[in-house]
């Protein structure tokens, strides 16, 4: 009933050429005049207004529209990706996929805008219409169908439609390498299909399955092989990153904050596939603290003088460990990118660099202050930093490629974007087992030291309880800052005691404590713990705890009882030895 203005048309047959809100006030008037209305009263109701124009109410009407049929087109897509000939991650997302394409409707390809490809329908001044590609195209079209060739282009009028904006998106893998114009081109034979799509989930439908549904009909091909979906940015409360709610941070800010490389590595280490990412500034934090690490690793390493000299054991071993755990983390990067597992490879190498290189590789090889480092070393060392930086610049490119140029000399146009990562080798898992535990043992000696606080620089002594061997004995002496270490030696309950797996190790502490401050705090654990082991004898010492309590609760208690006895009777020991 209404006309393109908003005004009522002829079809309404009453208050005809009237404004649509004229006629709601006009409509009340004449029923009340006519003894129709009981009553008047406001109430609430829902009305949509126009997004271009929020102060625009919009009014549903009916409209010719142009479709597209779909039903045997979209076949060949639908089946593509439920037998996984095209592969989606996360897999959940082919549910989605097959409800949409299992229950697909003719898709309306009209949009009533001014700007876009103009649908390419021309009409004549009867109704009729032609498809064309061009209007020249169209005349000779319009000719032949009605027969009259003395029409010419001013007959013809376009329809002023646009197509939908997906109607040209959904081409984009042909016409980017103009398979459209060109069918079969050099280039579309070269690159098409392209290997992964990296798109969100939430337009699976819209863009997603009708590139493929347009890449079988119109190439005979699928357009891609994998389609990996990332998640969704919400803020820290879970809603959406929108401009409406004024809650997605300026990028340039964070940027600024933070540094590119630092606000990119943080929001992927928070985006395993397909599942939304909670944005705090925390992310972008860890982020720029990474950069900070790998700045200052360089300029340690950077920093070192160069000599000839013979390469130290502990250094030796060393390399050969760091060259293992090098190849098997780039193992593990491979069998995470080939799986789609993009946070987890770039967590792998964030540990592999932070932990494994900066604060183990780099303090087993770094020279005693003031002193060179010798020359083998350090171009293993320059060789493994070299490779962790390649490794890296898929998700921190610009502080890779600016330490990358200055790790060595380079050519011009050299860059780490062209850098091929070495070829992965089997890696020595002897070498990594053996230096996780030397690592167990340096942490064990280090421990002692922060509770007892003795000072890094005083060297001490390392026992062990039973026959032990290591070839990475240089390591630990280092590392631990120990004067010797003695294997089968006798058990002193006086000294510092920790276990590493099966085996046992004590630090005596009579040369390095006070020994009176120790007895003291030694006597306050004593009195705790025969404070804790009483209330827990109390418990079992109650028949009705016992009786009614379920038998996992009892057990508990009884563990707890053991433990303290236990504790106590280690704490009586290293008392009585220090009060000698």
């Amino acid at each position: 009933i209404f006309n393109d203005n908003g005004t009522i048309s002829e079809a309404a047959g009453m208050y005809v050429g009237m404004d649509r809100f004229e006629v709601r006030k006009q409509i009340a008037k004449d029923l009340e005049a006519a003894g129709l209305i009981e009553k008047i009263e406001d109430y609430e109701n829902k009305v949509g207004y126009s997004e271009r124009n929020p102060d625009t109410a919009t009014e549903p009407r009916l409209s010719d529209q142009w479709f597209l049929k779909m039903d045997e087109i979209s076949k060949p897509a639908h089946r593509a990706v439920m037998e996984d000939v095209i592969k989606f991650v996360p897999e959940k997302f082919k549910n989605t996929y097959n409800t949409w394409m299992a229950e697909i409707k003719d898709w309306c390809i009209s949009r009533q805008l001014w700007w876009g490809h103009q649908i390419p329908a021309y009409y004549l001044s009867d109704g009729t219409f032609v498809v064309a590609e061009n209007p020249e195209k169209a005349l000779e079209e319009a000719m032949s169908v009605t027969g009259n060739a003395a029409l010419t282009l001013d007959d013809l009028h376009q329809d002023e439609d646009c197509l939908d904006t997906w109607f040209s998106s959904w081409l984009w893998p042909i016409s980017l390498f103009n398979g459209i114009l060109e069918p079969g081109n050099e280039e579309i034979k070269y690159y098409y299909p392209t290997t992964t799509l990296v798109t969100a989930p939430d337009i699976i439908f819209f863009w997603v399955a009708r590139m493929i549904i347009a890449g079988y009909e119109f190439v005979g091909e699928m357009p891609f092989k994998n389609v990996y979906f990332t998640g969704i940015v919400r803020d820290k409360i879970g809603r959406k990153m929108s401009k409406q709610f004024g809650n997605s941070p300026d990028p340039f800010d964070l940027i600024a904050a933070y540094g590119a490389d630092g606000v990119r590595m943080g929001l992927m280490l928070a985006a395993p596939a397909g599942n939304d990412v909670l944005y705090d500034d925390k992310l972008c934090e860890q982020g720029r603290n990474f950069c900070n690490k790998i700045w200052n690793a360089f300029r340690l390493v950077k920093g070192w003088e160069v000599a000839d000299m013979e390469q130290p054991e502990s250094s030796s071993i060393a390399t050969r460990w760091f060259e293992a755990k090098l190849n098997a983390t780039m193992l593990e990067v491979k069998d995470l990118f080939d799986k789609f597992r993009i946070s987890e490879a770039l967590m792998a190498i964030y540990r592999l660099f932070w932990d494994e290189f900066s604060s183990w590789y780099l303090e087993m090889v770094k020279p005693a202050y003031g002193q060179p480092i010798d020359r083998t070393t350090y171009n293993a060392t320059l060789h493994y930093f070299d490779v962790l930086l390649r490794l890296l610049h898929p998700f921190m490119p610009f502080i890779t490629e600016e330490l990358w140029q200055h790790l060595q000399e380079r050519t011009p146009g050299q860059s780490i974007m062209y850098a091929l990562l070495p070829d992965v080798k089997e890696y020595d898992k002897a070498a990594v087992e053996a230096m996780e535990h030397a690592k167990e043992v340096v942490i064990g000696v280090r421990g002692v030291r922060a509770a007892k606080n003795i000072s890094p620089r005083e060297a001490l002594v390392l026992n062990v309880i039973g026959d032990w061997k290591s070839a990475e004995t240089p390591v630990i002496m280092k590392l631990a800052n120990l004067s010797e270490i003695n294997s089968n030696a006798e058990k002193d309950a006086a000294a510092a005691t920790f276990m590493v797996g099966t085996m046992e190790f004590n630090v005596p502490l009579s040369a390095n404590i006070d020994v009176a401050a120790e007895l003291e705090k030694l006597n306050k654990e004593l009195t705790y713990y025969q404070g804790f082991l009483a209330s827990v004898m109390k418990k079992l010492g109650n028949e009705r705890f016992v009786n009614n309590a379920p038998a996992a609760v009892v057990e508990a208690e009884r563990r707890k009882q053991a433990d303290a006895e236990t504790k106590i009777k280690n704490l009586e020991e290293s008392i009585a030895a220090l009060s000698k």
